[in-house]
């Protein structure tokens, strides 16, 4: 294994500066590439960040410093770089979704199964302390039996956001709305915690935007497997943009998370640890979560969820967002999308 890895990214919109940002934070590793359409998006980024800039996907996976692919085109696009890069021999981290529907999510893990490259898909969330401190008590048995897991995505996106490129808003290219572009972090944290869904039964409708495709509020209820239920409510409406809030309540004991904030921390049989916990992260979020701007976030999480997928490649172990665990919150929201649009209850897998 080199001494250090380089990385390139393919796609460089507004996402594409926090993934430069994280991995120019990192040790031994170096921002060795970003790749576009556009000369003058390549040309911008490239003297930006001071690495190359490539319009040409063949040369820009040519170079023999490139070893991890970073991903950031639409989400309907993330499968064509992922098949060119895998074939590369590349490996490869991937922004949320994985892709915009099971089935190309899935032709993704395949092909890098098939070339014997790695595969992350970025959730920047799960590496933020106060969800992994909630993993650790479900992992713990503190909650008892879970039985109800809730995640609120109540964001704000104006219309000049959905405006301000072609693929925002579609079918073909964003897969969805509020739920697969923006709620999808707090999916993923919902179904990480609470386990594998069985059941959905959903509504979904366009309240305020003009000239998108997809929805701007849905509303879901859920079975887990466990026989646990929940609820899944989204929206891209709600001025001026809340915190993202994902709720795990249990027989013995309930947590309520607030983007990277603990609001509550309750459990039957109590640790010496507890009250610290709710004293340090009863307000522990420094930024807006991207409720109303899309780049209202820190690195910090695109940054520990990078060094996490180098160590496994240095380590030769697993990687913690691999692609299956990817996989589970697309497949989530198509069953929303499915049954808002034939009013039936919808059962996973599909």
């Amino acid at each position: 294994m080199k001494k250090t890895l380089g990385f390139g990214i393919i796609g460089l919109g507004n996402i594409s500066e926090i993934h430069a940002k994280a991995i120019q934070a990192m040790e031994g590793c170096k921002l060795v590439s970003g790749l576009a359409r556009r000369e003058e998006s390549a040309k911008k980024f490239a003297e930006t960040f001071g690495c190359k800039g490539y319009t040409d996907i063949d040369a820009f996976l040519a170079d023999e410093e490139l070893d991890i692919v970073a991903i950031a085109t639409p989400s309907g696009l993330h499968l064509e770089g992922a098949i060119a890069a895998a074939k590369a021999k590349k490996h490869l981290i991937i922004e949320k979704p994985l892709e915009i529907t099971k089935e190309r999510a899935q032709q993704i893990i395949d092909v890098c199964e098939e070339n014997g490259v790695k595969l992350m898909g970025i959730f920047p969330s799960r590496f933020h302390e106060a969800p992994r401190m909630v993993k650790k008590a479900i992992d713990e048995g503190r909650f008892g039996r879970i039985v109800m897991a809730d995640a609120q995505i109540k964001w704000y996106r104006s219309q000049a956001y959905y405006d301000s490129g072609a693929w925002r808003g579609t079918w073909d290219l964003d897969g969805g709305g509020a739920l697969m572009n923006q709620g999808i972090h707090a999916i993923d944290l919902m179904q990480w915690f609470a386990g594998e869904v069985d059941e959905v039964f959903a509504f979904a409708d366009t309240l305020t935007h003009e000239r998108i495709e997809v929805e701007d509020t849905a509303v879901a209820v859920l079975r887990f497997k466990h026989g646990g239920l929940g609820v899944i409510e989204g929206t891209t409406s709600a001025y001026p943009g809340f915190l993202k809030r994902v709720e795990i309540l249990g027989s013995k004991g309930s947590v309520v998370i607030e983007e990277e904030s603990i609001v509550k921390w309750e459990f039957e049989e109590a640790k010496p640890e507890d009250e610290e916990i709710r004293a340090t992260f009863l307000n522990s979020t420094a930024t807006s979560g991207g409720a109303a701007n899309p780049m209202g976030i820190g690195i910090h999480g695109h940054k520990r969820l990078f060094e996490s997928f180098v160590n496994s490649l240095r380590t030769n172990t697993a990687v913690e967002i691999d692609g299956p665990s990817s996989l589970k919150a697309v497949e989530i929201i198509e069953a929303v999308y499915k049954s808002a649009q034939n009013g039936k209850k919808v059962s996973l897998p599909l």
